[in-house]
């Protein structure tokens, strides 16, 4: 979510598609990819920060589309599709569903505050000017005082829409990723 047109058309070469099948193929001879092996596929560790492995739990439920609790080759390719060339208003709503922890189809503020606190721990590490002197919580009022049109406590698929495609800084704050390509495959090579 958040990317410019450009690196949406960057082109992701023959050779790292196939890197990134062979990666899953010998991680999960079985053919279905589970949490931990999600983890370590992308370097997560014992050692990585609690931030980082709340975000790579979020990204394997988004995954998990039939919600089995692993992820086969054809939730894999359909991530990294989405990942690596999908268009902006997919991921946006690939974004609403990593938020949307229980299923509901709208999101509250304890799952908008649970996800920007992850975001604001990762953004903050790397960069501690990032956040413009708001708190995780400050950030989540912020956004439902700018997303939720009919001021019933929670945000629909709509409402997250079209806030974040027409405003800035609420798109920068709901970011699940900064540079995907990027991250992706620097990651999955670890």
């Amino acid at each position: 979510m958040g990317q410019s047109q450009s690196e949406v058309n960057n082109e992701v070469a023959l050779f790292q598609i196939q890197e990134l099948y062979r990666k899953f193929a010998s991680e999960c001879p079985s053919g279905n990819l589970h949490l931990h092996e999600f983890k370590r596929i992308f370097g997560i560790t014992s050692e990585s920060s609690v931030e980082e492995c709340a975000y790579m739990e979020n990204l394997f439920r988004s995954f998990d589309t039939n919600q089995d609790n692993t992820i086969d080759f054809m939730e894999y390719v359909a991530a990294l599709h989405l990942v690596l060339r999908g268009r902006l208003e997919d991921k946006i709503k690939w974004s609403f569903k990593v938020y949307d922890r229980d299923r509901n189809g709208c999101l509250d503020k304890h799952e908008v505050t649970n996800v920007i606190k992850i975001i604001h721990a990762v953004k903050t590490h790397e960069n501690p000017s990032v956040s413009g002197g708001l708190s995780p919580d400050q950030i989540c009022d912020r956004i439902f005082e700018c997303l939720d049109k009919n001021n019933d406590g929670h945000i629909s698929l709509e409402e997250f829409l079209e806030g974040a495609q027409k405003d800035k800084w609420v798109m920068e704050q709901l970011k699940l990723d900064v540079g995907p390509c990027g991250w992706f495959l620097g990651h999955q090579k670890k």
